[in-house]
């Protein structure tokens, strides 16, 4: 009934059907490869550690994303997170299933949602790609994190100071035996999710459906 009253439309090109058609789906801009081996940045050649990456402390043994995080990504990432448009968690998660190799872990799990946003918005986008990637991947999900503290949003802060704003921001809510699979719904520079997986100690993969691009990472070999 809902669909008759508010029929969808795909938020890219506006053919009636779905929120985000087959076709702009598969024209989603891909991640050019070679990729840095620990953040998945693109490079000009293959490399342990990039110039975005190296010299930094990172929780984590890597990251990938599905696409790279263009102005239409980021009107999608918008309409999904922003305007309450939640059947867009299981394109992004169909994106991630084409394009990331599943990970070898033995859990999967996302980076909690700050409480007062979640109520908000009434659900939690990096738990809906989770659950979604957790059905694809045939991997438990489970919520072994939390927030342990309040911290702004990310969104607009120096590289800087999103590190010193998430430092300490989250807890495990049990341990971790094996690899886990750490989900987000966009990497920015890895501070948040490098927070996380600290609070997990545990091996982590990092999975996210979009990944800022500043330009080709030069790097270690």
């Amino acid at each position: 009934m809902l669909g008759l009253l508010l029929p969808q439309r795909c938020l890219l090109c506006g053919h009636a059907g779905v929120q985000l058609c087959a076709r702009c789906r598969d024209a989603l801009p891909v991640l050019p490869p070679p990729l840095c081996t620990r953040c998945g940045a693109p490079t000009a050649w293959p490399v342990a550690r990039c110039r975005e990456c190296s010299g930094r402390r990172l929780a984590f043994a890597s990251a990938r994303a599905a696409v790279a995080y263009d102005e239409d990504v980021r009107r999608l990432v918008g309409g999904w997170k922003e305007r309450g448009l939640r059947r867009l968690a299981d394109a992004a998660a169909a994106a991630v299933v084409d394009r990331v190799p599943r990970p070898e872990a033995e859990v999967l799990t996302f980076v909690p949602a700050d409480r007062s946003r979640k109520l908000v918005r009434g659900y939690h986008p990096a738990e809906q790609l989770a659950r979604s990637l957790a059905r694809s991947w045939s991997l438990p999900c489970e919520p072994l994190l939390r927030r342990s503290g309040t911290s702004r949003r990310q969104q607009g802060l120096p590289l800087a100071e999103r590190r010193r704003n998430v430092a300490g921001a989250f807890t495990a809510t049990s341990p971790v035996e094996g690899r886990a699979v750490l989900v987000d719904d966009v990497y920015t520079t890895g501070s948040t999710v490098h927070a996380a997986a600290a609070a997990l100690s545990a091996h982590v993969d990092v999975v996210t459906f979009a990944r800022a691009v500043r330009s080709l990472g030069l790097g270690h070999a």
